[in-house]
């Protein structure tokens, strides 16, 4: 259902696809930003970008639940870092590669921002992702 694909002429990403196609006809969906916000609203991980990032991949979870897919059936990302420091986005970024979403490889951007719409928001997520046919496998 998922063809990732790296492009032999360029160099080859260490953890994610150049490209991910899906025949016709599959359903996809397109998430909002996740964010490091929990249940009631508040900041989770304050100052500390990859405790933010891990609560932002518990939200995409979430999100992915609702629509009836998982981490597994994700095909893009946009992470958003709020910083200009490297170090800052890779920590990030293995918190992405721990939690199994870059496992497929995925087509991912990474980005570091000057701020995110939360007060105190280090990170952010959106998400395209395939959502399997009933009684298929999630």
């Amino acid at each position: 259902m998922i063809q990732r694909v790296t492009a032999p002429a360029l160099f080859p990403p260490p953890t994610y696809s150049h490209a991910s196609v899906v025949e016709a006809g599959t359903r996809l969906a397109f998430l909002a930003g996740a964010v490091p916000l929990d249940e009631k609203g508040e900041i989770v991980g304050p100052g500390d970008p990859v405790r933010q990032a891990a609560q932002v991949i518990a939200n995409l979870r979430e999100q992915l639940d609702a629509v009836g897919s998982d981490l597994t059936h994700v095909v893009a990302t946009d992470v958003y870092v709020v910083s200009s420091e490297p170090s800052v986005l890779s920590a990030v970024w293995d918190v992405v590669e721990a939690s199994g979403l870059s496992s497929g490889p995925h087509s991912s951007t990474l980005l570091g921002v000057a701020c995110l719409g939360y007060t105190g928001q280090l990170v952010e997520i959106t998400a395209t992702a395939v959502v399997p046919e009933q009684g298929g496998s999630r």
